[in-house]
């Protein structure tokens, strides 16, 4: 099975009234379920560079009656380029987005620009071990290691589905 985001966002400690950002959300699968944890009171924030994108997230949101997403046209690998304040979430996403990544530093202190002191991000990207995987795979070590790195300290790894690995950092 693919990476599924109920599944993986459970691991995450999603609570009602949280402010999260989702960055590359693509289609909105990740920010879609986060919406529905954090509910009415809480906060998703959709940041994608393609705009063409971000009409999908916001019609698939209000198809399942989700008011509390945010789309948000930004570029994720430039420190403010998602165009949000500093310190504005609980929880930050970055999924499927390291194997593409042309600058994954300046992406890792984006996030830790957006979170909270004690916030929390979920990595989720392509296992080397995947056989359909795309040809640059950015391995969860390589990601473990450009968080620590960037100043984040390693809360969990798990399993994300049959071709995808997940981290949790605590900022």
């Amino acid at each position: 099975m693919f990476s599924d985001p109920a599944s993986n966002l459970a691991k995450f400690g999603l609570t009602e009234g949280m402010k999260v950002v989702d960055l590359g959300a693509g289609s909105g699968f990740y920010a879609v379920e986060a919406a529905r944890r954090v509910g009415a009171s809480g906060r998703v924030y959709a940041v994608e560079v393609q705009k063409d994108l971000l009409d999908r997230i916001r019609s698939n949101g209000a198809a399942e009656g989700l008011h509390n997403i945010e789309v948000v046209w930004g570029d994720a690998e430039k420190i403010g380029g998602t165009k949000l304040r500093e310190a504005l979430a609980d929880r930050v996403i970055v999924s499927n987005i390291l194997f593409q990544a042309e600058k994954p530093d300046e992406l890792a202190l984006e996030v830790k620009r957006l979170l909270k002191p004690g916030g929390k991000a979920l990595v989720v990207d392509w296992s080397e071990l995947s056989p359909i995987g795309p040809g640059n795979i950015f391995p969860a070590a390589k990601a473990q290691t450009l968080f620590e790195k960037s100043g984040f300290k390693l809360e969990q790894s798990f399993g994300a589905g049959e071709h995808h690995y997940g981290l949790v950092f605590t900022r």
